[in-house]
């Protein structure tokens, strides 16, 4: 039998996305790329579990590479990271065509849309493609849900911790969630490691309950 994809080679995995064999080489090459793997795939599992075990650098091109993220924000601001985190789960559980590239495409574009905020400039460009501007739009309510939480909080009570968030402060989550995303794909076009993450932060119901989660920041 030859391999469904190349039709030179001999099929020699059972691919459950194609629902049919193909040869390795093509396993290989067209995995996360042409191929929509299923999860559960061994080999895929495999493919990454070797991913893991070799460690990634940003790349020197990373967009936002230039950005002092600090560690007092990621810590303090523990609770708006996790929203931040959730909705990008949640939003990829509703939509399971969401891909890794969707994700960061969301974060980097609300990121450099915070980064204007931040000099006194409103300019926003959504990303162009569907899903990631789908997503932006989420991630952006809920950017606006924690801030009128926030408020409410420390209306009633002034000295309550955490405070008002600035739009610093949201930059720089929205820029460590962008970074940690590089970190965890593997760039290829259809992966979803980085949703497999985030999602993994979360109770696997189906409702993805917020308030029992939190990001764990290396």
């Amino acid at each position: 039998m030859t391999c469904a994809i190349c039709e030179k080679r001999k099929a020699v995995r059972f691919c459950p996305a194609k629902g049919e064999k193909i040869c390795a080489v093509c396993c290989g090459t067209e995995r996360e790329v042409s191929i929509d793997c299923a999860a559960d795939c061994t080999y895929l599992i495999a493919a990454h579990r070797y991913e893991d075990e070799h460690k990634r650098e940003l790349p020197a091109d990373t967009p936002l590479l230039d950005v002092k993220v600090s560690q007092d924000v990621i810590y303090g601001r523990q609770n708006e990271l996790s929203g931040l985190a959730f909705a990008a789960a949640k939003f990829s559980a509703i939509h399971p065509a969401t891909t890794d590239a969707d994700v960061l495409a969301a974060f980097q574009a609300l990121a450099e849309t915070y980064r204007t905020l931040g000099s006194g400039i409103i300019y926003e460009k959504p990303p162009d493609a569907p899903l990631p501007r789908e997503l932006y739009g989420a991630l952006a309510a809920s950017v606006e849900e924690s801030k009128k939480e926030l408020a409410e909080r420390a209306g009633s009570a002034p000295y309550a911790a955490g405070g008002p968030i600035k739009n610093s402060e949201i930059f720089s989550l929205l820029v460590f969630l962008y970074r940690m995303g590089v970190l965890r794909t593997n760039g290829r076009p259809r992966a979803r490691r980085y949703i497999g993450f985030l999602r993994g932060q979360f109770p696997a119901a189906p409702e993805l309950k917020r308030e029992e989660s939190r990001i764990i920041v290396p």
